[in-house]
């Protein structure tokens, strides 16, 4: 079988030749190793070994936003107008960090954030969250939607999937109204606030859900049939917020994204971190293709072999490796981890398993044991 024919036979849980194998991020996200940008980390030598490993022997699920533009990007449009009558943003360099603080000013207040991207690191921190509090947020929904308002287009999405062929799949990637609005707040914050002020909370989801669930149902529909992530409901499981709660704020707001998904023959994967036990029974509900990364304990609280024998038969399931043991876990021990991912996610009736980590690496620097051990995964795989 092709990459691509592997990975859309998982999907609809047909036969296969063996375990499909990703190592999610890497060989996901699109790099540039020659974008000499101080920042890159990419185009470090120690990238190049496992990116080419991840091109040449995994299957590739490329991971891509629909979002072409959104209207804060400088278009110079109405949009953009209307964007910045609300938010200013100013980007500076401090202490090899690019420091980006946004202020927007509603309602008769000023609202603050600041985030931080170090060069030696491929994330992005929040050092000071945009909402703090009930009146911040009552301000943040008297902002229009027009300032929010994006563009869409998925000739950037046909194109990635012309040029990887059969080597796998382009996969949507997208938040649910979840994840966009719990990014605004300090985690405690965001706990506090959606637990104890959830009419509130409610009216900040369905100011995100307007956007988010109209950019799927077009996407959806003009790029009939493809894989997508959601990313965000693990926002709502423990020890985060009560299992109620995934309910309100996850089955009420990412269904719809799920069905929309679907009713153009696509396949929806929830993406969850940490602990599935008090939740899965939720996510049964919003009948998706597929789940990830599931996370083994103490990471999470639910080995593979339960997972995959309660919702298996329902569900693609994607994992259940850590990030944390490929980099620094000795090789005879992790292949073992590999071997028992292996066989909890092939055996007994199921409708199909994609071994994956939880993460990738986001640092400049990478050991020779991290690339040993993701060489293993692709080698007990393709074994098996």
């Amino acid at each position: 079988m092709t990459r691509r024919e592997r990975l859309l036979a998982t999907l609809r849980g047909q036969k296969v030749d063996r375990p499909a194998v990703s190592f999610y991020e890497i060989g996901g996200f699109v790099v540039y190793p020659a974008d000499p940008d101080p920042y890159n980390i990419y185009n470090a030598p120690d990238w190049r070994p496992l990116l080419q490993l991840a091109e040449e022997r995994t299957d590739l699920i490329r991971m891509l936003s629909p979002v072409r533009a959104r209207s804060h990007d400088p278009a110079g449009s109405a949009t953009s107008a209307v964007w910045r009558e609300f938010f200013h943003e100013e980007t500076r360099e401090e202490h090899d960090c690019r420091v980006t603080r946004t202020t927007v000013r509603v309602a008769g207040r000023t609202l603050t954030q600041t985030t931080k991207r170090e060069r030696e690191l491929d994330t992005v921190w929040t050092t000071e969250p945009l909402l703090k509090d009930t009146d911040d947020i009552r301000a943040f929904l008297q902002i229009p939607d027009a300032a929010f308002a994006e563009t869409v287009d998925v000739a950037p999405l046909l194109a990635a999937e012309t040029a990887l062929g059969d080597r796998g799949l382009v996969m949507v990637d997208t938040e649910d109204p979840l994840c966009a609005a719990a990014a605004l707040f300090s985690l405690e914050n965001y706990t506090v606030l959606a637990l104890t002020e959830q009419e509130l909370f409610h009216q900040l989801l369905e100011k995100f859900a307007r956007r988010i669930h109209a950019r799927t149902e077009q996407v959806s529909r003009q790029f009939p049939g493809r894989l997508w992530r959601i990313y965000g409901p693990e926002y709502a499981s423990a020890p985060y917020l009560p299992p109620e709660l995934f309910r309100e704020y996850v089955v009420r707001y990412t269904g719809p994204m799920v069905r929309a998904i679907q009713a153009h023959g696509g396949f929806a994967r929830i993406h969850s971190h940490g602990r599935l036990r008090g939740i899965l029974g939720h996510i049964a509900t919003l009948n998706a293709d597929a789940l990830d990364p599931l996370e083994p304990p103490p990471h999470g609280d639910m080995e593979l072999a339960e997972v995959r024998e309660r919702v298996g038969r329902q569900m693609v399931l994607f994992g259940n490796l850590e990030i944390s043991d490929i980099e620094l876990l000795p090789p005879d021990a992790f292949a073992e981890k590999v071997r028992r991912a292996l066989d909890e996610g092939t055996r007994g009736a199921g409708r199909g398993f994609v071994l994956m980590p939880s993460a990738s690496p986001y640092g400049r620097t990478i050991s020779a044991r991290t690339i040993q051990n993701y060489e293993t995964m692709v080698r007990l795989v393709e074994g098996w």
